[in-house]
């Protein structure tokens, strides 16, 4: 089994607050954009698609009929039901993203199509620096409290370990600006991406911890207008589920043309120095 990463019910918690006290959802929104452009691209017409997310309200009007389901650790998906699974910003938290792929991937129908979209990379990389380096001078060591996030290449390999064909991964990176370290926290809230680690510190923060991660932060990441900017990383995963019909990597030694031709340049054989 994967290690616990996640604490499922404090998860919960933080979404329902969330959701109760206004959202704030504009990286869902962003999130949207992206994926229907990226829809708008493929020369297909999908009739039966399925969204994972944990704010159908922001989604549901991307694929009109859409099957919406959480993501919780056991997706609600029946196999080979969908000809489009859309992974929407849950995959971060997931306990076990591996399989939660396989589990969208087993949903797809052949030549199904699946677009992951999953904060990664350097999100929030600034606060993460911030509070560590204010938790090292006034306690000497660090405690868990900003979520780990996958790099690009860690998480389109996922793809292939899942059983994906023609697996893609790339990045997009937005940068916000706050006036303090405060405000953003506040937002996070609003996001319900508030930590919900397992191995969160339980105690409460010594009082001194975030008022000097706030001027560390406002040193270290200022904007140019006396704020301080947050980065966040969009990971986008391309899948498709594998079908006979799709394009195969030739076989070795199988070109009909050499590369000293193709490249319009002589051909050298034997030792070189």
């Amino acid at each position: 089994m994967p290690p616990i990463l996640t604490d499922r019910a404090a998860l919960l918690r933080h979404r329902l607050r969330a959701r109760a006290q206004g959202a704030e959802l504009f990286l869902h929104a962003e999130a949207v954009a992206e994926v229907e452009e990226r829809l708008a691209e493929v020369n297909r017409r999908f009739t039966a698609p399925a969204i994972v997310t944990a704010f159908p309200e922001v989604w549901q009007d991307l694929l009109p009929g859409a099957h919406i389901i959480p993501d919780d650790e056991t997706l609600s998906l029946s196999p080979g039901a969908h000809d489009l699974v859309i992974h929407a910003l849950g995959l971060h938290w997931a306990n076990d993203p591996v399989g939660q792929l396989i589990q969208c991937r087993q949903a797809l129908r052949p030549d199904g199509l699946f677009l992951g979209i999953t904060f990664g990379g350097q999100t929030l990389h600034e606060l993460r620096t911030s509070l560590a380096e204010a938790e090292a001078a006034l306690r000497g060591g660090l405690s868990p409290r900003v979520l780990p996030m996958g790099e690009i290449r860690d998480l389109g390999a996922l793809l292939q370990r899942a059983g994906f064909a023609l697996p893609v991964a790339d990045a997009l990176t937005r940068r916000v600006t706050y006036r303090t370290l405060f405000h953003l926290v506040a937002d996070l809230r609003a996001m319900g991406e508030t930590s919900a680690l397992a191995a969160r510190p339980r105690q409460p923060a010594p009082r001194a911890l975030f008022p000097e991660a706030a001027r560390i932060y406002a040193q270290n990441f200022p904007a140019d207008d006396d704020r301080i900017v947050a980065t966040f990383s969009l990971i986008v995963l391309t899948g498709w589920a594998p079908d006979d019909s799709q394009q195969k990597p030739l076989r070795p030694g199988s070109a009909l043309t050499r590369l000293a031709d193709a490249l319009g340049v002589r051909e050298r054989t034997g030792p070189t120095s």
